[in-house]
């Protein structure tokens, strides 16, 4: 595989913490008038809704392990277990924050992007019970600079947190994807994960002979001799073609740089490896792209094990659902304790998205 750059932008080839919801109406009772001797109304309170609230997901939760047959993730440490629940804002124990990296890497708000990687990773910086993070990548590369930019919030993450981050491959971690993962303190790929891909390529695509066939005439009046060279109307100059392979060659080097710096490898020993194909995750594991082969569980227990955790839970970040979402979320895990239920819920009342 390799990278496929535009004019304006160059890409590396391809081979979306719960927000405050709507408020959940609420309303005062009903009192029947006394006739002979009119009591004040009493006292409005919340906490009795809560606690029918957590009464009744009690018993939803009995039927839902009883009837349950879909397991939820489980990471089995050395001295104990993790389970996986939703909701960063309502962990009540030490927890692995889990990204995924799922699509081209781009400029769309995701967390493919740098605006949404950063906001999950700020997210896991700042709060106290997220230990490390597990970065779950299946993508085959994107727009250069996303990558570059991705690439330094992951290592600051690290630095700056001292929170560990391992790297999961799915079916493909590959060119900007690659250099993502590549500032991890760890990389997980599967035997037949395509993994790799160091390159850098720009397409600049002529139509002018098609033109001439429809009898399409088309004048493109400039500034500069070279301001239309990517517009397709005409073929490359060689001053163009040499001007435009040395920024191809500059930005791949850039990328070259980053995976030596985040691998630990020497520039000569990755630049040797940037052939613009991937390797197989056993090939990748033998010339030091990645460093073991295993699941994405077995990511989770070694970011645990990096950040000294024998018990601990997991936690998808993730752009921001509602309240409504996340309870949902976490009634449908069978692990998921009733403590941890009626603390979220009384977290929304105290912020006043439970309103009455």
């Amino acid at each position: 595989m390799s990278q496929n750059d535009s004019w304006q932008q160059q890409v590396w080839q391809q081979p979306p913490a719960p927000q405050p919801g709507a408020p959940i109406p609420g309303g005062e009772g009903a009192y029947y008038a006394q006739p002979y001797a009119p009591q004040p109304a009493p006292k409005k309170s919340r906490g009795w809704i809560v606690a029918l609230v957590a009464v009744v997901l009690v018993f939803v939760l009995l039927a839902v392990g009883m009837v349950s047959c879909a397991g939820v993730m489980t990471s089995f440490g050395s001295l104990g277990t993790s389970s996986s629940t939703s909701g960063v804002d309502y962990l009540m124990s030490d927890a692995v924050g889990v990204i995924e990296l799922d699509g081209t890497i781009q400029y769309d708000g995701s967390t493919c992007s740098p605006e949404g990687l950063k906001e999950q990773l700020d997210i896991a910086a700042e709060n106290g019970h997220v230990k490390a993070i597990v970065l779950r990548v299946n993508s085959g590369g994107g727009t250069a600079t996303a990558g570059e930019e991705m690439s330094e919030y992951v290592r600051e993450f690290s630095e700056s947190t001292g929170k560990p981050v391992v790297v999961s491959s799915a079916a493909t971690n590959a060119s900007a994807a690659y250099e993502i993962s590549s500032q991890a303190d760890y990389i997980f790929t599967a035997k037949s994960t395509a993994i790799g891909s160091i390159g850098t390529a720009m397409q600049v695509t002529d139509l002018s002979g098609l033109y001439e066939l429809l009898g399409i005439s088309i004048d493109n009046i400039t500034s500069s001799d070279s301001k239309d060279s990517s517009y397709g109307t005409r073929a490359l100059t060689e001053e163009e073609r040499a001007y435009y392979q040395a920024m191809v060659d500059q930005i791949n080097e850039t990328f070259v740089q980053t995976v030596a710096e985040g691998r630990g490898m020497a520039v000569e020993e990755v630049r040797a490896l940037a052939t613009g194909l991937t390797f197989t995750g056993i090939d990748a594991v033998e010339n030091g792209l990645a460093d073991e082969v295993g699941t994405q569980q077995d990511a989770v227990a070694k970011a645990a094990e990096l950040a000294n955790m024998s018990a601990y839970t997991t936690v998808a970040l993730e752009p921001a659902g509602s309240d409504l979402s996340t309870l949902l979320d976490l009634m449908s895990s069978s692990d998921v304790s009733v403590e941890n239920l009626v603390a979220a819920m009384k977290e929304m009342e105290n912020d006043g998205r439970l309103a009455h």
